[in-house]
């Protein structure tokens, strides 16, 4: 369905004096709007929107209706049972980036990485250290000499532990997206599950099935006081296959030490089985079960949201997770033109 697009804020567009056009456009947009348009654009989702922003379903959603009428486009469609970007939509995204950027330069109060004496806290995963490292210590590099220093806090897929008080006592948390509700985020990486065994696992062609599931022994990264907390555990026994469990690890990096040389087989997330491919003797097969995608996200508390400084340290971990899918994309392409 078309849209009417939304007259200028204050009624009937008047005639700019002094031939300042740039200057009578800005005066008509409610800037307001933006950080909605961000998070609706990033989130692809109201409710996720909504808790970036901080305000309630039926706000984010009315907000979304006003910005379809003054860009006269859909901005999202529902594909299946999720939104996806229009084309309009698309070419806004970097756009918005350099104006969220210059609004914040402009309004936001001096913060100088390169002298500042604060340490940011992080709590990540060893899996989420392993992929994304390299890339935020680059942006760090390029953008303050490897200023501020951060500490990093080892979170074990064991742990237990409350949100609140993890995201008040820390300057940032990386987790999946669908452990943390209420508290805004930004998506960082998106990856899959897959399977590993040994090299020379005979028991195993090309491809690994349910029944490898149920008769090969399993390396688990969970607590065993809390199984279901990792997610192939659950799908599997929804399943109904009861997985022979001989190994329990704490951790992500040493599963696949945990299955060369032996008839084991385990789950691991893509990103971090073939990086440690080349160094351990293992095969990276594509799962046989359906686990749901690995969407890694930044945490903080809404406190946080407008310090300048917590606004810079979550640009260089943002912007290392897009390097990330850059690099990616253009190692891709030339296997692509192969093909």
């Amino acid at each position: 369905m078309p849209f009417e697009r939304e007259p200028p804020l204050g009624g009937a567009p008047v005639r700019p004096r002094g031939g300042s056009v740039a200057r009578q456009v800005l005066r008509n947009q409610d800037i307001t709007l933006l950080p909605v348009l961000r998070a609706l654009l990033t989130e692809r989702s109201v409710t996720r929107a909504g808790e970036v922003v901080g305000l309630s379903q039926p706000a984010t959603s009315a907000a979304l209706a006003r910005l379809r009428r003054r860009f006269g486009d859909e901005l999202l469609v529902r594909v299946g049972r999720e939104y996806e970007l229009t084309p309009f939509a698309a070419t806004l995204v970097e756009r918005l980036e350099k104006a969220t950027e210059a609004l914040d330069r402009l309004f936001g109060d001096e913060f100088d990485p390169g002298t500042t004496t604060r340490a940011f806290s992080l709590v990540a995963s060893d899996y989420a250290v392993a992929v994304m490292a390299e890339e935020v210590n680059a942006v760090l590099a390029d953008e303050s000499g490897g200023r501020p220093s951060i500490d990093v806090r080892h979170l074990t897929p064991a742990d237990s532990f409350d949100i609140d008080a993890l995201l008040r006592q820390n300057d940032a948390v990386i987790l999946p997206r669908e452990v943390v509700r209420g508290y805004p985020g930004a998506p960082l990486v998106e990856d899959r599950w897959v399977c590993i065994v040994d090299e020379s696992n005979d028991a195993v062609g090309d491809r690994v099935t349910p029944e490898h599931l149920a008769s090969l022994p399993l390396v688990t990264s969970y607590s065993r006081r809390d199984p279901l907390h990792y997610v192939p555990l659950r799908e599997m026994r929804r399943l109904g296959i009861e997985p022979d469990v001989e190994v329990v690890t704490d951790n992500f990096l040493t599963v696949p030490f945990l299955v060369a040389g032996s008839r084991r087989i385990a789950f691991l997330q893509e990103r971090l089985a073939r990086r440690l491919a080349p160094v351990v003797p293992i095969r990276v097969l594509p799962s046989p079960i359906d686990l749901g995608g690995v969407a890694l996200r930044l945490w903080w508390h809404p406190t946080l949201t407008d310090d300048p400084a917590h606004r810079w340290f979550r640009h260089v971990v943002t912007l290392g997770a897009k390097r990330i899918l850059r690099r990616e994309a253009s190692q891709a392409a030339p296997d692509a033109a192969d093909g």
